[in-house]
């Protein structure tokens, strides 16, 4: 009868234990800070002829020019986006 009792004791003394606790780990994982590429705008200055006239050549860089700083203000907005 004694050891019954002893035995129950040690059984129950088993529960009486705290459950393990449950641990976060955080996993570094490469992800690209580019999520967005803006589109590169379509150039007159592409598109012209090599025989073209230097006056025309002028116009088109002329034209050109605040597509052309929108688009890199937008690259560059992305890239500080990576930093």
């Amino acid at each position: 009868m004694k050891i019954a009792i002893i035995l129950g004791t040690l059984l129950l003394s088993g529960c009486g234990s705290a459950p393990p606790v449950t641990q976060t780990v955080y996993v570094p994982l490469h992800t690209p800070c580019v999520k967005d590429v803006p589109a590169r705008p379509d150039y007159e200055f592409d598109k012209l002829a090599l025989d073209s006239s230097a006056g025309e050549k002028v116009l088109a860089l002329a034209r050109d020019w605040t597509s052309g700083r929108k688009y890199l203000e937008l690259l560059e907005a992305v890239v500080a986006g990576c930093l």
